[in-house]
């Protein structure tokens, strides 16, 4: 998938495209359905399918007290686009000047900048432009001016109630994996970058990587079971989610490590996907360091009757 900064990266010269147009945060099953449908046209019109989506969540701009915790790394979201088979993916700089752009104007520069648009795929509760001044009418009606096509498609239902990317959310923090990764199509994962912990891990003999998850969903505090991706590598891991009460301050931050089974290298500065395999226990004091490290083996062996 060719990844572009603008639609002129694209070179589709005389080329249609069909564009698909999203934040997907999360990629579930609702933004697939989009998604596939961009690229169901691509294919019966020998046009180029485009996901058109944004750096970062509108809403850290226009009103970031009110932003969501993402599901996904801009990274992750992106390789889920691709796995679904897109060409290629716009990613829009969602900044203060983009912000204040009118919708029309936000599908015209598209059109220009694409050259020839063949449809546009969106949710039926898509709203786009400056204070949300377009909707799926106002496309409708700049695809009759401007020659393209509107598919609306309706949200996905799953036990009668439609997938979104707030439900996800909300099943993730109250700890429903399981209802989660059936929204998502896949089991949910975290992913961040390692950083630099305070080697209390090391020092019990159990060497972790420490995970910058800021600004991601994040589930209950707890150890779990994980698949550690690093690089084209699966490994297994357990997991910890929290503020380590048996070695850290009362009022520590919540801290995302994993510890990598049967794995011994420097991760400082990588990138590690988590993939939450199931739930172990909940995290919780112990009376000593020892105790604490006891409990760790228990929990590995543990996890590795899952994987």
């Amino acid at each position: 998938m060719k990844h572009l900064d603008q639609p002129a990266d694209l070179g589709n010269g005389d080329r249609k495209v069909c564009l698909a147009i999203g934040m997907f945060d999360g990629v579930h099953l609702g933004h697939q359905q989009v998604l596939r449908q961009a690229i169901e046209d691509s294919h019966q019109h020998e046009a180029l399918s485009v996901a058109v989506t944004f750096d970062r969540h509108p809403a850290t701009v226009i009103a970031p007290d009110r932003a969501p915790a993402l599901l996904q790394t801009r990274a992750q979201r992106l390789r889920a686009i691709e796995s679904l088979g897109l060409d290629a993916a716009l990613v829009i700089r969602f900044e203060e000047a983009f912000c204040r752009k009118p919708g029309e104007t936000f599908i015209r520069e598209l059109a220009t900048g694409f050259g020839d648009i063949h449809s546009i795929c969106v949710g039926t509760n898509f709203a786009f432009g400056h204070r949300r001044d377009g909707n799926v009418e106002l496309l409708r009606a700049l695809g009759q001016a401007l020659g393209f096509r509107v598919h609306s498609l309706q949200a996905v239902a799953l036990d009668g109630q439609s997938v979104s990317s707030t439900r996800i959310r909300d099943a993730v923090r109250d700890g429903q994996l399981n209802v989660a990764g059936q929204m998502l199509g896949r089991t949910f994962a975290i992913e961040g970058g390692v950083i630099e912990g305070d080697g209390r891990g090391r020092e019990l003999g159990f060497a972790t990587a420490n995970l910058d998850t800021r600004g991601l969903a994040l589930p209950p505090n707890g150890v779990y079971a994980a698949h550690a991706r690093l690089d084209q590598a699966t490994h297994r891991a357990v997991l910890n989610i929290g503020q380590r009460p048996t070695v850290a301050a009362p009022d520590a931050a919540t801290q995302v490590e994993a510890h990598l089974l049967d794995f011994n290298a420097d991760l400082y500065g990588q990138t590690l996907e988590l993939e939450l395999v199931d739930r172990l226990r909940d995290e919780q004091r112990f009376g000593s360091a020892a105790d604490l490290a006891a409990q760790i083996t228990r929990d590995i062996e543990h996890a590795r009757t899952l994987f």
